[in-house]
């Protein structure tokens, strides 16, 4: 699993959401979450953007470039 993949699934069970709830919450499609927690896509720099200001994270710390 890619960084991204592992912290974006980290960091929304920390929030206790479903993907269903982050999907609300944010305004992207589960089925959009679903593929990038799987590992099956990337986001574009915007969606990483947004998942790190949502989250109160860097971008670095999202794609894995920093703890």
């Amino acid at each position: 699993m890619n960084k991204f993949a592992e912290r974006l699934r980290e960091l929304r069970i920390e929030k206790n959401l479903s993907q269903r709830g982050l999907a609300k919450e944010t305004g992207v499609s589960q089925a959009a979450i679903a593929r990038w927690e799987s590992n099956l896509q990337v986001p574009n720099i915007d969606v990483a953007i947004m998942f790190a200001q949502y989250f109160q994270v860097t971008t670095d710390y999202l794609l894995g470039l920093e703890n």
